[in-house]
């Protein structure tokens, strides 16, 4: 047997050779084979190519998951360059600030869509930041499109690519190398700031295929992908895992429950991954029994609390033969544990599973999860210090979260050594909403904690003191923060104190205020 392709345009090209005319994309009316899927990914590289991207270029992509995306990703790394994609609930100050720390050469970015144009926000922002070209990706038919020759429409690109040929755009896919850079992914930043992880090719690949391996993903699975692109959970369990194994992608742009259903009846979907909100909300569904979701099989979710109930349910009313849970995060280039196909309601609601994709795992002493092996991230960009404080000599990466290991070697996470809390499927670093927040005038300190919220796992509570005189409100403070932050990191609760608990060492005790709760 030949060593599976260790980049992601030659897994592409053994996709095309593999699979040939058998479904790859379907999107609405936009229906491609594998053989297709490869053509218009080397149209997209070629038009990169011809836009000036050289290999080690960053290619950024800030839009929701249509076709579009999974062609400019594929056709980012064709192309040689690093894929970096914005989550797109950023505000245009979040995203201005990820686009100049990488460089950005080019920017995918969603037309006008719900009234809100992405661009403008993001010139109007950042009026010096440089982006030779930007492709707006029509989002709504007749998006208008700024004439100038920094910016194309998605439509353009066929002829741009005109000047370049396929055989110089298959060299330079030839030419890209397992070590390559395939992602930065920017976590929420735990000091006010996020970081951007630096996954290599072969990680990539290597962490997908064991997900796929786990998950029992196949060429005939039919694969609705609601998590967000952006996200690992989309990007790497959902285009790259299709792409190494031949099942078809069928994005989802937003989470819509009934939409949701629709498109499991008419794509005959097998494969429905995403938090467990998704399941709960469809199993709640009062018009459920009028959809026929009979060919669902494979259910992947973590990233919150699993009931076994759920479970057990997802089992007995959605019929999935095949119910796993997991844990990752982007430092292990999205990926960790996993639990197995034969493991009970208990193991899969009560574990992450034990680990995948030749990951180490241990406990320190105080109890953090550390994970080990070559699928590591190499580090944070431009952040030695970070990196050396996340990763250590012997090459263990600290998680921040706090669990055991049962003598299978199965993981339960227990805590979070960081204070940062899961919303939606999103992480939430509370130090970069209190740092929003204490740029409010009237505010004089906060603390920020997740809260348990049936549909979002976690929602955020706010506890803020006002300044002396200030007569800031619950409504001043979420305008406020909607305004500078990501609407999942907005948080839910405010509550005014004259005073906030401290340790001796002037800490704020967070413990406290979550007891408070409980």
């Amino acid at each position: 047997m030949t060593n599976p392709a260790q980049t992601t345009p030659m897994a592409l090209h053994d996709a095309a050779r593999t699979y040939g005319d058998a479904p790859a994309l379907a999107d609405g009316a936009v229906r491609l084979s594998w053989n297709q899927l490869l053509d218009a990914v080397q149209e997209v590289a070629r038009a990169l190519i011809a836009r000036g991207v050289q290999p080690g270029d960053r290619v950024a992509m800030w839009a929701p998951n249509t076709h579009h995306w999974v062609l400019a990703a594929l056709g980012a790394h064709y192309a040689g360059a690093a894929l970096v994609p914005l989550n797109t609930r950023y505000v245009a100050d979040e995203a201005a600030d990820v686009l100049e720390r990488v460089d950005a050469k080019a920017l995918f970015i969603a037309g006008t869509f719900l009234g809100r144009d992405r661009l403008a926000e993001l010139r109007a922002a950042a009026p010096g930041l440089a982006i030779p070209t930007a492709v707006v990706i029509p989002i709504e038919p007749d998006s208008a499109v700024p004439a100038d020759t920094h910016t194309l429409n998605f439509s353009d690109l066929a002829g741009v690519a005109a000047t370049v040929s396929v055989a110089e755009a298959r060299k330079r896919a030839e030419a890209v190398a397992p070590e390559d850079l395939s992602d930065i992914l920017f976590t929420s930043g735990t000091t006010g700031r996020s970081k951007g992880t630096l996954v290599v090719h072969r990680q990539a690949l290597s962490v997908v295929r064991a997900w796929a391996a786990c998950t029992t993903l196949r060429a005939e699975d039919r694969y609705l992908v609601v998590s967000p692109f952006f996200h690992n959970f989309g990007y790497k369990a959902g285009i790259l895992a299709c792409l190494v194994s031949g099942a078809t992608i069928v994005p989802q742009a937003t989470f819509d429950v009934p939409q949701t259903m629709r498109l499991i009846a008419e794509e005959q979907i097998t494969v429905l991954p995403g938090p467990p909100t998704i399941y709960q909300t469809i199993l709640d569904f009062p018009e459920r029994e009028q959809f026929d979701l009979s060919s669902l099989r494979v259910a992947v979710t973590g990233a919150a609390t699993v009931p076994v109930v759920l479970v057990e349910r997802m089992r007995s009313e959605l019929r999935f033969d095949v119910v796993i849970t997991g844990y990752g995060l982007a430092e292990a280039a999205g990926f960790g544990t996993m639990c197995r196909v034969d493991d009970d309601a208990e193991t899969i609601a009560n574990t992450c599973g034990r680990p995948v994709a030749d990951f180490e795992l241990r406990l320190s002493p105080a109890g953090e999860v550390l994970l080990r092996g070559p699928n590591v991230m190499l580090g944070y960009l431009d952040d030695p210090k970070s990196t050396a404080e996340t990763i250590d000599a012997e090459g263990w990466l600290h998680t921040g979260d706090i669990g055991t290991i049962d003598e299978r070697g199965y993981l339960k996470i227990t805590d979070r050594l960081k204070d940062m809390y899961i919303s939606g499927g999103f992480n939430v670093y509370p130090a970069e909403v209190e740092q929003a927040l204490a740029r409010l005038d009237g505010v004089a300190e906060s603390a920020v904690i997740g809260v348990p919220d049936t549909r979002m796992g976690e929602v955020g509570k706010a506890y803020v003191v006002r300044k002396q005189g200030a007569a800031v409100t619950e409504e001043d403070v979420r305008a406020h923060a909607s305004t500078v932050l990501a609407n999942f990191k907005v948080p839910r609760f405010v509550e005014f104190r004259d005073q906030l608990p401290y340790s001796a060492a002037g800490k704020v005790l967070k413990r406290e205020l979550r007891e408070e709760i409980k």
